[in-house]
């Protein structure tokens, strides 16, 4: 009968911790520890909706004006209209949003506005106003 309890008895001792942890991940598992909001829900189809040219071409040049410097980013604006013009409507936009970021790059107007370029007119100048 000793042996028998003893035997019971090391069993118990090797699963009961194996049990408790298995079952303390499981609880862990389901509880939401965020409230799912609108903002955090997204379909698979938002996510991989493809950007409007204009867009990709602003997101391209941002991230060249903040590898290199505004004017790098000014030439390849210019080009980019120069090769597909149905950007040009877009241009005084995103010539405006690059003189905001090089503010913010350098964060003085001063030198952002060193690298002006004459191009889409003056609004690369006119984006560097408005974030000074």
């Amino acid at each position: 009968m000793n042996q028998a309890l003893r035997h019971i008895g090391r069993t118990l001792a090797i699963a009961l911790p194996v049990i408790l942890v298995l079952s303390g991940t499981l609880a862990v598992s389901r509880v939401a520890w965020v409230a799912p909001s609108d903002d955090q829900v997204l379909t698979a189809a938002a996510e991989h909706e493809p950007l409007a040219p204009e867009e990709a071409l602003t997101d391209r040049l941002l991230l060249t004006l903040r590898q290199e410097d505004p004017s790098v980013a000014l030439t390849d604006l210019q080009e980019a209209v120069t090769r597909d013009p149905s950007l040009a409507p877009h241009c005084a936009e995103i010539a405006q949003t690059l003189g905001a970021a090089a503010v913010e790059k350098y964060g003085s107007t001063r030198r952002a506005q060193q690298h002006s370029r004459p191009v889409c007119d003056t609004s690369f100048a006119a984006g560097v106003a408005a974030a000074g």
